[in-house]
């Protein structure tokens, strides 16, 4: 059961729901049903209006689901307040992707990293497991074991976010001292950024014939990989593909994936990667844009790879076309310059891919002398 809000400065409601759907179906959740409510600000207790509880109880009542997920970050009151109401397990977006993210994380450094942004995920939501206690009251004498056992929790997950940031941190270290060591060799970094499921992956593997995993859905990678590749002109460069971005991405990842987007402050060059053939196309080109802002890379060289051409276009040929080149026009600021149409499916522009990225290098090189 997937319920949201409409706001300002937020997707259309319906494509952000379609996407929370998708969500909840790359973390196995089989979707009865979704519900919408159009508020100017949510309820501070529930999130949703009085109206809106009642007609959710109504369908759960029908055996409709045993799960509300919420596209939104629900405040530990909110989720509390709401599974009180409901009688079902609630989630919000931000646990739905973290559940995610556990799930697929495959190396050491992938694995702390979730495990530290659940653990700040879960800090402030603790007491929600202790309210029956609150029947208590205050004073002296009513202090009781599970008010302890609060404290003895919260403490040891607070422990546990110092230990893994103490691990992140030297993963860091580690992480600079290779990207150091890398400067130093003179060969350039290409970085592979974009919204999530826009073929990333698929390029990457295209471009260095490696088998890094790909399945049509949402965060199907998260482990960052580096292969060496070859331009046109012979010259090697580091090929890397980073975690991909994703509308309402929780600041706790963001942060807690601070080692691994590292990665793109030393790259020479980013390849923004985004699904042409998507509806919100443009709604995720700019969503990776802003994320690229708040991670001070605004001023990074990049290209972007418009992907996915072979799904409006019978072959290559046609990648020049009106019908493709009207689809620039959807994106703010993006020059043909600036932009490639490929297919990485099918093998489709990746050599003026490549050309564009060694121009693109050569242009970035001082000047020598």
């Amino acid at each position: 059961m997937a319920a949201g809000r409409n706001g300002a400065g937020e997707w259309p409601l319906d494509s952000s729901l379609d996407e929370l759907e998708q969500l909840a179906g790359t973390a196995g959740a089989e979707v009865a049903g979704k519900i919408k409510q159009h508020l100017n600000q949510p309820s501070p207790a529930s999130y949703i209006g009085s109206g809106k509880i009642k007609e959710l109880l109504s369908l759960r009542e029908a055996g409709g689901y045993d799960t509300a997920i919420f596209d939104d970050e629900l405040t530990p009151r909110q989720q509390r307040n709401l599974e009180e109401a409901l009688g079902v397990k609630v989630l919000d977006r931000t646990a739905l992707i973290l559940d995610i993210f556990a799930r697929r994380a495959r190396t050491r450094e992938g694995q702390l990293q979730v495990e530290l942004a659940q653990n700040q995920y879960l800090l402030p939501r603790l007491a929600g497991q202790w309210s029956h206690l609150e029947r208590l009251g205050g004073g002296i004498g009513t202090r009781g074991p599970g008010e302890s056992q609060l404290e003895t929790d919260k403490r040891l997950v607070r422990d546990k976010i110092h230990r893994l940031e103490r691990q992140l941190e030297q993963v860091r270290q580690q992480r600079s001292l290779y990207r150091r060591q890398r400067k130093q060799s003179g060969t350039p970094v290409v970085s592979l950024v974009g919204y999530t499921n826009a073929g990333k992956s698929t390029l990457f593997n295209t471009l260095t014939a490696a088998e890094v995993f790909v399945e049509n859905k949402l965060f199907a990678t998260l482990d960052p990989v580096t292969r060496r590749i070859s331009l046109t002109s012979r010259r090697m460069v580091l090929l890397s593909d980073t975690v991909g971005f994703i509308h309402k991405l929780p600041p706790a990842l963001v942060a807690a994936f601070r080692a691994t987007l590292e990665e793109l402050e030393d790259a020479s060059l980013l390849v923004h990667v985004v699904d042409i053939n998507h509806p919100m196309a443009a709604e995720q080109y700019l969503t990776v844009e802003d994320e690229l802002i708040e991670l001070d890379l605004s001023t990074k060289r990049r290209l972007v790879a418009l992907n996915k051409v072979d799904l409006i276009a019978a072959d290559e040929v046609l990648l020049d076309s009106r019908l493709v080149e009207e689809r620039l026009a959807r994106f703010p600021g993006l020059s043909a310059d600036d932009a490639v149409f490929l297919s990485a499916e099918r093998g489709w522009g990746i050599n003026r891919l490549l050309a564009k990225v060694e121009a693109a290098l050569h242009s970035a090189a001082p000047a020598v002398g």
